[in-house]
């Protein structure tokens, strides 16, 4: 039988017979009510019924001669094995749908989301994959995700942005594993996706410590830019307090009057404030102690709120005044930032001759050896308070008997009577 040609069909009239595709066993187009036009049907004997059955295939021109043929052969190949394609379309409509890699993602973001303590982390995991991911293969379903395509999606920044390269690596495992696990794909692309990507620099290589302003240069710094502080500014009191507890930036941005007991000169971070997510005590210096005083009355829960919002400053906060002053650091051309201060403050601990303990103490450092750390039980604080003294004499230029008004003496002198914090006349 010789196969249909496009001229035929273009000719077809709705009053003439049907035309054989000439191809396919049983194909046949059906001419509608429109010249040129008509609908494919497939005719068959169902090897599952029995029965006598015909499929459309769609309708002509718009699924072409060349085209209805290769869906015929196909469904001649699954009658040819035993198969019904009718029944085979109703059970694939039925089956449950694989989620696509974007609605797979939110889902696992929802439900790995509520054990995370970190708000930042919660929002920035769906972020890195929203951003970087998602435009290239959020339409995916899960099965279909190969090797390839993860490659696809890391290699723009897997290089120049190793660090977040890495973390979208983890969250995009997370994802697959979660689709593995349910039975959406059976395997997780990404735990081969290495071997199409070229290999990282090393993470000693990629690492670059805070810049720190030497520890010398302090002094100056503070009498500069810090004391000089107008009315309403509490970027400058915030980063002077930053500098004389040597905590970290989130840690004083994020202080409260509740962690804090004026009468014993101490500042209690809770464990949640905490990278370690252990509480830290800070024990508080004369200076530290009159910032804080002078904060009273600003805000009922954070002592250094935003002058608009009264709310907790953001992270940018200090980092844009460090800049904006040009805060001088070790590092050539690059600026010192906030959590530099606390590298400051340990150089000057070891050049000055300050136990190890001490020092990795008030930096609220986890001992790394297992067996070292469960045998220390206590935190050293009134072992710190004389070194925590000095440190701050050194930022201020000045002895330990520095800044002494009523105010401060009245706050310190359950500390006095305990002989932790020493006056001018008692030394």
């Amino acid at each position: 039988m010789a196969l249909l040609t496009d001229t035929k069909a273009r000719n077809i009239k709705p009053d003439d017979g049907q035309l054989p595709h000439g191809g396919i066993v049983g194909l046949i187009l059906i001419p509608t009510k429109t010249k040129g036009h008509g609908k494919w049907v497939l005719r068959y004997i169902s090897p599952v019924t029995g029965k006598r059955r015909n499929a459309g295939l769609g309708s002509y021109p718009e699924t072409s001669i060349a085209e209805a043929g290769k869906i015929g052969t196909a469904m001649r190949t699954q009658i040819a094995t035993g198969k019904d394609p009718l029944e085979e379309k109703k059970a694939s409509a039925n089956a449950p749908k694989l989620p696509d890699f974007r609605t797979a993602a939110h889902v696992v973001h929802a439900e790995l989301s509520p054990g995370w303590k970190n708000k930042k982390h919660v929002q920035q995991w769906i972020n890195t994959v929203s951003e970087y991911a998602i435009p290239t293969i959020g339409a995916l379903p899960l099965d279909q995700i190969q090797p390839r395509h993860i490659a696809e999606v890391l290699r723009p920044i897997w290089i120049s942005k190793a660090e977040t390269a890495s973390r979208l690596r983890q969250r995009l495992h997370a994802i697959m594993a979660w689709g593995w696990a349910h039975g959406h794909c059976v395997s997780n692309p990404v735990d081969v996706v290495d071997h199409l990507l070229p290999q990282q620099p090393s993470k000693a290589v990629r690492l670059q410590h805070q810049p720190a302003m030497p520890w010398r240069d302090i002094p100056e710094f503070v009498v500069k830019h810090l004391r000089s502080n107008t009315e309403g500014d509490l970027i400058r009191p915030m980063l002077e307090l930053l500098i004389l507890t040597a905590v970290r930036s989130g840690e004083i941005r994020g202080m409260r009057w509740k962690e804090i007991d004026l009468n014993n000169a101490v500042w209690t971070i809770p464990g949640e404030r905490m990278k370690a997510k252990h509480p830290h005590r800070i024990p508080l210096t004369r200076r530290a102690i009159q910032i804080i005083e002078r904060q009273t009355g600003l805000h009922e829960e954070f002592v250094f709120p935003t002058p608009r919002d009264k709310v907790m400053f953001s992270d940018m906060a200090l980092t844009q005044f460090l800049r904006r002053i040009k805060a001088p650091s070790d590092t050539p051309e690059r600026l010192a930032t906030a959590h530099g201060f606390r590298s400051s403050f340990r150089d000057w601990c070891s050049e000055n001759g300050f136990p190890r303990d001490l020092a990795e103490r008030a930096l609220a450092h986890t001992v790394a050896n297992k067996v070292e750390a469960a045998y220390h039980r206590t935190d050293l604080l009134e072992q710190r308070r004389p070194m925590m003294e000095k440190w701050a004499a050194h930022c201020l230029n000045k002895d330990p008997g520095y800044e002494s008004d009523s105010t401060i003496d009245k706050l310190l002198k359950p500390a006095r009577d305990l002989g932790i914090i020493k006056t001018k006349s008692s030394k």
